[in-house]
């Protein structure tokens, strides 16, 4: 039956190993499986050619293999290519290659909708459905490489969890699937080219820091006034501002590690001299730099881009400051791809 087989990636090197002795084999055939799995991103157990038909045969009456679809494909007119990426069980999410003149950045997702409400983001209206497995989050990094060599010449440089979900509430799936995306048994990929962002669950960003993880944070902060955050992001209420600093805190103490905050300027809702004033306050207590990120709308009117002069006032009066700035420039609008745009548009 089918609905009996396990899903073969959700064992460890040293399970696969020991099922293979249970069976009466070698436990190095659970090496050479594992790196099928994780190296060659096989998606079937007939292309593991240095296995016997026999023992494929018992690996495909036992198990399956798990992976990912890419649905559909759209390129944007400034190179940027949204992936529509179908799941086992039918559901969807997008992830999204972002090329420069040196780089080729993965923008990939960490749950089916989301778990928090903010109000600006498109993926927030979807309801949650589930956390990705760690394969899932793998097999995303895979596409969008293959992506890059095929298309730009060369090998995917950075990623960052910065697609549909809250990278955090997917903790544990995250960490695994960063573990296996850095790991010589896997991708091989620096762990210092990979940056979670998170909207700021506190005590997992204190997790983080335990654990000494060696990617980057950034923090989706968009402002630095409790009341202000609340109306645009109504977790902030459970997650205030001071827990989320004193976490950040404490992420940089452990980790000496910058932190990048992620920030979009609205009209009438965070343009005003005392919105730049109270960023600057907040960045004074860890080395930090602030992207600001031009708005790409969802259809409705509540949230509208600020003027140029609010943007100049926030970039000189951060810089003046000593706090790095770089104003961010939107890719992939056209095909929903941008920041904030990410809602199955091309998987329905």
């Amino acid at each position: 039956m089918e609905s009996k087989k396990r899903d073969i990636r959700a064992l460890t090197r040293e399970q696969l190993r020991d099922f293979f002795v249970s069976q009466g084999d070698k436990a190095f055939r659970g090496n050479q499986v594992y790196e099928w799995l994780w190296q060659k991103s096989a998606h079937s157990f007939d292309v593991m050619t240095n296995l016997s038909k026999a023992t494929r045969d018992m690996l495909e009456e036992n198990f399956v293999i798990n992976h990912i679809q890419v649905d559909q494909m759209q390129r944007s007119s400034d190179g940027t290519i949204k992936n529509a990426v179908r799941l086992h069980d039918d559901l969807v999410v997008e992830s999204v290659l972002i090329p420069t003149k040196t780089r080729t950045t993965a923008c990939v997702s960490s749950q089916v909708g989301c778990s928090l409400d903010c109000k600006f983001c498109a993926t927030a209206r979807l309801k949650r459905m589930r956390n990705l497995n760690p394969d899932e989050i793998y097999d995303q990094v895979v596409a969008i490489d293959n992506e890059s060599r095929l298309y730009f010449d060369r090998p995917l440089s950075n990623i960052v969890f910065m697609g549909m979900g809250e990278p955090l509430m997917n903790y544990n799936n995250v960490l695994k699937a960063i573990e296996k995306i850095t790991s010589p048994e896997g991708l091989g990929m620096s762990p210092k080219r990979i940056t979670v962002s998170t909207s700021g669950v506190p005590k997992l960003i204190k997790k983080m820091a335990d654990e000494a993880v060696k990617f980057k944070l950034a923090v989706s902060l968009h402002s630095a006034i409790d009341e202000t955050r609340t109306s645009i992001m109504p977790f902030n209420a459970t997650f205030t501002l001071a827990d989320l600093r004193e976490a950040l805190v404490y992420w940089y103490q452990k980790t000496k590690s910058r932190i990048t905050y992620e920030y979009v300027v609205w009209e009438g809702i965070n343009d005003q001299r005392k919105d730049v004033d109270a960023l600057v306050e907040f960045c004074r207590f860890a080395p930090s730099k602030v992207n600001l990120i031009e708005y790409n709308p969802i259809d409705d009117g509540d949230f509208q881009q600020a003027s140029n002069k609010a943007i100049e006032m926030y970039v000189e009066t951060l810089e003046k400051n000593g706090i790095t700035v770089t104003v961010r420039r939107s890719r992939g609008k056209d095909i929903d791809a941008a920041c904030g745009q990410l809602a199955n548009k091309s998987g329905s």
